[in-house]
């Protein structure tokens, strides 16, 4: 009993040990009570900060994936941070033309071998298109446009390309080389049905590679490309490069673009294989007869100069070029031949030309009120006259020299809707003499 005793009491915690005991676990409990009173808000902080970035990336996540199909201008669609963009468009144009010649000019016609000297009245589908452009990943653009032509599907502007670069952009394909004001300018957007005489020189598409940038805010560009000649399709062959580049400026841009000044300057080098050919119609494309034309002859190369000037005063419009072809040809003398215009035009209602600065050409015509609107209105109505002059005769090339003046009318019904009238007073000199009269109406929407 009594080592039991003895063993018991050495193990034993005295009465003053266990209240020790009890004391250090109630402080280390009340410590760790105000250390977690301490933290606990700091961890309520953090959770709410990962709930909501957590939540800001699953709406970023939402948003990418949302896609959107709105109507400007066109069917346009695009997600929601807008890095794929697509547009789908078209374009149709009704034409109608009524001629009257004189009895010389249609005796010359007859004797040169004119299938149809004394010209009809004739109507045709000027033009039938589709396209579809766009951008993906905020970088690749693409363009494919066919054209319904004379009964034939054919390609207009089908290229890709990158945005974004260093030096602004870069774009291969096939679509028009970047040369004149006129010439850039899309169609539908043109004050006069048909481009003046000066379009002889400059070429429309072919295939090759292309620099461009827009800089100082849009109020200069530039563009340079090396070009393949083409046919309508896209195909071309031999050793027929051009090297082609234009540069322009605003001096003067206020208001939006209804106050501007535009200058331009283009140059083109055209290496051809062999031979060259120069002509023009009367500014009217169903004239079944080019009243200026070289024929085809030998030629080394050509140098192309172009100069072009706009202003936009209000209402108010006048623009001009002047282009010059300097023919590197033994056989015909190295001949110079050139072609200038100047047009003016007004907006009896009070819009005036839209001017899209990154590209440098002018753009869609918005009415203050469309016609048979919400609002009611005229739409928009602009009269302009242009004199256009072509010389293909020096050295021993004898292309004629041909002189227009066209008046015009036009009504804008609403952005997507215009209807046109000109006439043309046409005086054609040394391959013909002789002078014809064009009246001529479209019949345009595009979107």
């Amino acid at each position: 009993m009594c080592l039991t005793g003895n063993v018991v009491g050495r193990n034993s915690p005295s009465e003053e040990e266990q209240n020790m005991s009890k004391m250090r676990v109630c402080m280390c409990l009340c410590l760790g009570l105000v250390l977690l009173s301490a933290i606990s808000p700091a961890w309520a902080a953090t959770l709410e900060e990962l709930e909501a970035r957590v939540a800001e990336l699953e709406k970023q996540q939402a948003d990418s994936n949302d896609f959107r199909v709105y109507w400007k201008d066109g069917l346009r669609m695009e997600t929601a941070d807008k890095s794929m963009q697509w547009r789908i468009g078209g374009r149709i144009d009704i034409d109608s033309a009524w001629f009257d010649q004189d009895n010389d000019l249609i005796e010359q016609l007859e004797a040169a071998g004119s299938d149809e000297p004394d010209w009809e009245d004739a109507t045709e589908i000027r033009m039938a298109r589709m396209y579809m452009q766009g951008l993906l990943y905020d970088k690749v653009e693409f363009k494919f446009q066919f054209d319904y032509v004379d009964g034939d599907v054919e390609p207009r502007d089908v290229y890709v390309g990158l945005t974004g670069l260093p030096f602004g952009g870069i774009r291969a394909g096939h679509f028009k080389e970047p040369f004149g004001l006129q010439q850039l300018t899309v169609g539908q957007y043109l004050t006069f049905m048909e481009r003046a005489l000066p379009g002889a020189f400059e070429a429309e598409r072919n295939m090759g590679v292309m620099a461009h940038n827009h800089i100082m805010d849009d109020q200069m560009t530039w563009a340079l490309g090396v070009f393949r000649d083409s046919d309508e399709f896209g195909a071309g062959e031999g050793d027929g490069y051009n090297f082609t580049g234009r540069v322009t400026g605003l001096p003067l841009y206020e208001d939006k673009g209804e106050q501007l000044v535009h200058l331009g300057m283009g140059y083109s080098y055209r290496h051809f294989d062999d031979e060259m050919r120069l002509r023009q119609r009367p500014e009217a494309h169903l004239t079944p007869d080019y009243l200026v034309n070289t024929g085809y002859f030998e030629a080394d190369n050509a140098s192309l100069l172009g100069l072009e000037s706009a202003m936009v005063w209000g209402p108010a419009s006048l623009q001009a070029e002047y282009t010059t072809a300097f023919v590197d040809s033994d056989e015909r003398d190295d001949p110079d031949l050139c072609g200038y215009y100047i047009e003016a035009s007004y907006f009896l209602t009070g819009e005036h030309r839209n001017y899209n600065a990154a590209k440098a050409v002018f753009d869609r015509i918005r009415p203050k009120r469309n016609f048979l609107g919400k609002a009611g209105g005229p739409g928009a109505w602009q009269v302009a006259a242009r004199y256009s002059h072509l010389d293909l005769d020096d050295g021993a090339v004898n292309g004629g020299a041909l002189d227009t003046i066209t008046a015009g009318l036009n009504w804008y019904l609403n952005p997507n809707t215009r209807v046109m009238f000109n006439y043309v007073y046409a005086d054609a000199s040394d391959l013909y003499d002789g002078e014809t009269q064009i009246f001529q109406t479209r019949f345009q929407i595009d979107f």
